[in-house]
């Protein structure tokens, strides 16, 4: 059985969380492997919606969720997710690598700070305390969620962190007996990945955020603070390259972003407003509006390249119904040249003309419409939908082998 990926190609809030679930229904095992609580992935089963932030979304199916070592941990929000598994009637231990860093209230607490620092340059974090988090590791004065087992050493990392931030840290009893109902969980993640999928086991690993906002690939500055592409699997669960049979690469059929950055191919008023608003694109974590625009070619050929894509998963297809017209951005024109390929350069975007290709729209679908074409599968969808599919295949020449309607899990069409 494989090891299957899945990368966001967009800002995030491709409906990742909704793939997983898919994917991970056979899986023994769904991993997180980068960023914190600041990613909110979202499940509808029949009438319950379940958000997570720090678990996988994929567990929802049943699946083993695990956390690798290239994530910043939120003990709480790990602690509150098991709980809501449990409402849904799964018991589970997660698995957690011992490895990974966890998120203080000092970083929440940098966060804040940080933000205001930057005043009009602000990023949109979600405060949650992930870049403070990180940088820590980097600096390796971060506590890894192992030592919060052993008291007497931790003592003096704590100290270190009050002296260096000039803040104190309070409630430190409180993450103890957080970490002490997780002690079952920690392990050496890495080597029992390597084991199961030595044995044939097929295991899921759930991206967060999406390639644009990678801090090395993205749109630097305005970006996550971890490695969002294909390489984070690696480096954060311990595994190799060729451990990955399949990169599912995830993308709306429009474009959204949450917080500051450039958007080349962004949409004002009315039709932003309608787009918006049928697409429910308020933000998981923070409920924040997202900003929202057609699809851009020249960036997704980008994300594509980076993470060597096999193939893509595309969703909220029907968001678009009930456009009488309806734009892809296929190139940009920048100082005169044409692009067809875009790295996601600010100061290039910033002079990006987007050109695009007009499609005709088809009538807008009530939901009982679109359960029925789910039933009957491809042949059934509008000939425009159909249309606007394959020619996104023809201007990205990646196939599109799943499109997801609706919001709930089960409105899927194979194609």
């Amino acid at each position: 059985m494989p090891g299957i990926a899945i990368i966001g190609l967009q800002w995030g809030d491709e409906g990742k969380g909704k793939i997983s679930y898919l994917l991970s229904k056979n899986a023994k095992y769904v991993v997180r492997f980068q960023g914190g609580a600041n990613a909110g992935h979202t499940v509808v089963i029949d009438d319950s919606e379940l958000r997570f932030n720090m678990l996988p979304a994929g567990s929802a199916s049943g699946a083993t969720p695990c956390i690798a070592s290239g994530t910043v941990v939120d003990l709480n929000e790990v602690v509150e997710e098991i709980e809501l598994l449990k409402s849904i009637g799964i018991r589970v231990q997660p698995l957690i690598s011992k490895n990974a860093n966890i998120v203080l209230p000092i970083h929440k607490q940098l966060d804040e700070i940080l933000e205001k620092m930057r005043s009009r340059e602000a990023i949109g974090t979600t405060r949650r305390g992930i870049g403070p988090a990180y940088s820590d590791k980097a600096l390796r004065i971060g506590i890894r969620i192992e030592e919060l087992l052993h008291h007497a050493s931790l003592i003096n990392k704590i100290e270190l962190l009050q002296n260096f931030h000039k803040l104190s840290l309070e409630n430190m009893d409180e993450l103890i007996k957080l970490a002490e109902k997780l002690r079952e969980s920690i392990c050496d993640l890495e080597i029992i990945l390597n084991d199961e999928l030595d044995n044939g086991v097929k295991i899921v690993f759930e991206g967060a955020q999406g390639t644009l906002l990678d801090i090395d690939q993205g749109t630097y500055p305005y970006v996550t603070s971890s490695n969002t592409t294909i390489g984070a699997v690696f480096t954060s669960c311990g595994i190799g390259p060729r451990r990955i049979s399949d990169i599912v690469g995830v993308m709306k059929a429009y474009t959204t972003r949450v917080g500051a950055g450039v958007f080349p191919t962004e949409l004002k008023r009315d039709e932003a407003d309608m787009l918006r608003e049928r697409g429910r694109e308020y933000g998981t974590t923070t409920g924040r509006p997202r900003r929202v625009g057609w699809l851009d070619i020249p960036l997704l050929r980008y994300s594509i390249m980076v993470n060597d894509i096999d193939w893509i998963a595309l969703t909220k297809l029907d968001v678009l119904s009930g456009f009488r017209k309806i734009k892809i951005c296929t190139e940009y024109e920048i100082n005169g040249k044409i692009v067809k390929i875009a790295p996601p350069n600010v100061r290039m975007l910033e002079k990006a003309q987007p050109l695009y290709v007009e499609l005709d729209g088809w009538s807008r679908l009530s939901e009982e419409e679109w359960k029925n074409i789910v039933m009957k599968g491809w042949d059934a969808l509008p000939e425009n939908a159909k249309a606007y599919v394959e020619t996104v295949e023809k201007l990205l020449n990646k196939s599109i082998k799943l499109i997801s309607v609706g919001a709930k899990a089960g409105m899927e069409v194979t194609k």
